[in-house]
């Protein structure tokens, strides 16, 4: 019976006791830094990764599953015809400095987005929009040239987060957003740090500070979280390391899925890449596997075409372009290229691509084709490469989500015209019967295969190395994001 109750001493020593006060500051790495803080005019998703849902929110918004769920909108009416979108926004939401958000922000982010000068990356995006219009400050009504069942998904995007005329000037440097944290400050080259906004109109989130550490070098990274200058790294550039991690009380290791195709993209309009031989010379002369074992320790899930392998519609393709060096160097000696050419690979900060590089590098090598290869910074990897198409083969994963539509691009930087493609993603867009849609989705992955557009390699896991009292961290990537908002310590 006594052994049910606390003795007399020990009872007044847990009275006496103080409390242990709860953690309420993180220190997060990633590896890649932000080129600036407008994620509504750049490509980079380093910027999403450290302010989507965090400082910026848009009328809906990805959940950790990839679901959509309203966002600033708190709910929205569809006409019948399906090309009118009634949002009422949530009331008495404030931007972190002080003014309202209400219906002309939303009109002014959705036009400048579609404007004929926007830099949005994802411009496609709002292409569809006919006219935006303030009913009452709560009330906007989009109006669509054609029906669309993508639309709320397409505005839960990094690149349709809200934004106001009063900050747009200097959003760059000093974003202004309405989400559960506050942007405080950006010491480039090493760090950016968010507060918790006060006037949030949400539920407020656990932690109070949150620094986000940019280490781009594997080495460095296992040395910051060994030593525990930072409680997590979401995205851990050294696979090779993880056990080590798995091994140790004092972490825990996440490993989820992402977006993230990853592929070598090709310059379809560069000869002789334009050559369909060409191109198909090179998936041949591609191991996949080795590019996984050898860059990545084994992680990441072979891929044949430009779709997630976990989407329900995912068609495997992989045998259409299986690792085949004699059959490479056949395709390229009826291209009249039987000695083989020289290209460039131009390749960003990510270890996936800085690593996988040299393995495809020595791959192209063994069937005659010679790369020279070049490490840009992100900020230029954007500017020669995505902008400036001044590349031949370059490695990048793609971590937009249901992204396939970029085919339908021509100007994109990989510069892929098919009009029967582009006419297909058009009919994509109006249809909203699931197994139609199915179907034409699969007739798009093979389209893109069989045009082997680029070299599709695998798509990138999601390895997240954090203290072991860290609660709430996202495990999968549906998008390019680092959610704190329902992150926590346990005591």
């Amino acid at each position: 019976m006594t052994g049910r109750f606390l003795s007399g001493v020990a009872a007044a020593t847990l009275l006496c006791t103080p409390a242990i006060a709860q953690q309420t500051d993180l220190t997060i790495a990633l590896q890649l830094e932000p080129p600036h803080m407008d994620p509504t005019s750049a490509a980079a998703g380093a910027i999403d990764s450290v302010l989507y849902s965090n400082v910026f929110e848009g009328l809906t918004r990805f959940m950790s599953d990839g679901s959509v769920v309203p966002g600033l909108a708190e709910s929205w009416e569809i006409s019948e015809d399906g090309t009118t979108y009634t949002f009422n926004l949530r009331d008495e939401v404030t931007f972190h400095d002080g003014t309202a958000m209400d219906a002309e922000d939303v009109k002014f982010t959705l036009d400048r987005a579609r404007a004929e000068d926007s830099a949005n990356a994802q411009k496609a995006l709002f292409a569809g929009i006919e006219e935006v219009t303030v009913l009452d400050p709560s009330t906007v009504e989009v109006k669509l040239s054609a029906p669309d069942g993508n639309f709320l998904f397409n505005m839960a995007w990094g690149d349709a987060v809200i934004v106001a005329p009063e900050s747009i000037e200097n959003i760059k440097q000093m974003p202004v957003g309405t989400g559960a944290f506050k942007f405080d400050q950006w010491v480039q080259g090493d760090r950016v740090e968010i507060s918790r906004n006060p006037d949030y109109w949400g539920e407020a989130p656990a932690l109070e500070r949150a620094t986000f550490k940019f280490i781009s070098d594997p080495t460095a990274a296992f040395a910051a979280m060994m030593a525990q200058d930072v409680d997590a790294f979401a995205g851990f550039p050294a696979p090779e390391n993880l056990p080590q991690f798995e091994a140790d009380p004092r972490f825990q290791v996440l490993v989820g899925s992402t977006e993230g195709e990853t592929i070598l993209s090709t310059n379809n309009k560069m000869p002789p890449l334009d050559d369909l031989r060409v191109r198909q010379a090179i998936a041949h002369a591609i191991d996949r596997q080795a590019i996984i074992d050898g860059a990545m320790f084994g992680l990441g899930t072979p891929i044949g075409t430009h779709f997630a392998p976990h989407n329900p519609d995912y068609v495997d393709l992989t045998s259409q372009s299986a690792y085949d060096p004699e059959k490479s160097k056949a395709l390229l000696a009826e291209a009249g290229l039987a000695d083989g050419f020289t290209t460039t690979l131009k390749l960003p900060p990510p270890s996936y691509a800085r690593r996988g590089g040299e393995i495809i590098a020595a791959q192209l090598r063994a069937v005659g084709i010679e790369t020279e290869i070049t490490n840009l910074e992100w900020a230029q990897w954007l500017e020669e490469v995505f902008r400036g198409k001044d590349f031949g083969l370059t490695i990048v994963s793609h971590t937009e989500p249901f992204d396939i539509g970029i085919y339908a691009r021509p100007e994109y930087y990989f510069q892929y015209d098919n009009p029967e493609f582009q006419a297909l993603m058009t009919t994509l867009t109006a249809t909203t019967d699931p197994a139609a849609r199915s179907d034409l989705l699969a007739q798009a992955q093979r389209m893109i295969a069989d045009d082997y557009v680029n070299g599709y390699l695998f798509q990138l896991a999601f390895p997240t190395v954090a203290d072991a009292r860290i609660q709430g961290l996202w495990q999968n990537a549906p998008t390019q994001a680092t959610d704190l908002t329902g992150v926590s310590w346990s005591n």
